[in-house]
């Protein structure tokens, strides 16, 4: 039996139904934490304004922007909810937009990573390949992404994509244009809106200052858990890492149980909700013995900027 093949044959049919089953409460649930984290925020500079207040409510909304990225993730592969045009309609005006996303030409080129991993037509290779790097060269890109220079980076690449200007892993094509920004713009108003109705206009700030900042920061970490410093390139269980977290590291840079990365690749069809079940299940009957699993965040980033 390969190391591979080995997890399909300890899940019963009956089980891997189960663990494909939506529960569509479960993916609202999951939405209303994230941007209930977002209000809270809001709220915690609102009524105690300090410096101490302000950073750590960077940290929270840039870990919960990345928390809406992984559900409009979840919604490019129609696991969010049970009924595809909600599925799409949400995974885009309640999670892609407000962060200056769109989950159609996601959609395309994310499903290319999975049928291509760790290949070289995968898109997302070169998220991956430079680690580890030296401890130097890991605190001058932790530098650039919390002084805002990768948002700024991020920024020029996504008013290029959505022009057309750019042949980028998330090219738009005939679709590009100038009403791409309308959805951006519709979902931005009305969380400033919001705050202005409440009487706390200055804090949309917070928002804008995050995704310049933390959420690269989050974006960095997780793209680096994910694929970096694999075991076996050829191997699904070794080239896609699940990394354990504890309830600090799931609130600031692994929401949404975005951590079991490899039980999602090993099955697409599964909501966030079931995966930590699925796998329990592999762990249990030992099919996740040669699988590549990090204990902890600590430790991954420890690996990653241990280059030389």
């Amino acid at each position: 039996m390969t190391k591979s093949g080995r997890w399909l044959d300890v899940l019963s049919p009956a089980e891997i139904r189960e663990l494909v089953q939506f529960r569509d409460w479960r993916s609202w649930a999951s939405l209303l934490l994230d941007w209930g984290m977002v209000f809270g925020s809001f709220a915690l500079v609102a009524f105690v304004p300090h410096v101490l207040t302000i950073v750590l409510a960077l940290f929270v909304i840039g870990g919960r922007q990345l928390g809406l990225a992984v559900l409009m993730h979840e919604a490019s592969h129609r696991t969010l909810f049970r009924k595809r045009k909600l599925n799409d309609w949400a995974g885009n005006w309640l999670c892609a937009f407000p962060i200056w996303a769109d989950m159609r030409p996601y959609r395309h080129y994310h499903l290319q990573h999975h049928a291509r991993t760790w290949t070289k037509l995968d898109p997302d290779l070169g998220l991956a390949t430079p680690f580890p790097v030296t401890r130097a060269s890991f605190a001058r890109k932790v530098w650039r992404d919390l002084s805002g220079q990768t948002g700024w980076k991020r920024a020029r690449a996504v008013v290029r994509r959505d022009l057309g200007q750019s042949a980028g892993k998330t090219f738009r094509g005939e679709d590009a244009g100038w009403h791409t920004l309308i959805p951006v713009v519709v979902t931005n108003g009305l969380l400033f809106g919001v705050l202005v109705l409440l009487g706390w206009p200055a804090l949309y700030l917070l928002w804008v200052g995050a995704w310049f900042t933390s959420y690269s920061l989050s974006m960095r970490i997780r793209s680096i858990a994910e694929h970096s410093m694999v075991l076996d390139p050829a191997d699904e269980l070794g080239n896609t890492r699940t990394t354990y977290a504890n309830l600090w590291e799931r609130i600031f840079i692994a929401p949404n149980r975005v951590n079991f990365h490899l039980e999602h690749h090993l099955n697409i069809a599964v909501p966030h909700y079931n995966l930590p079940r699925m796998h329990r299940l592999l762990r249990e009957r030992g099919a996740l013995e040669h699988a590549l699993i990090t204990p902890g965040y600590r430790e991954l980033l420890a690996q990653a900027s241990a280059g030389t």
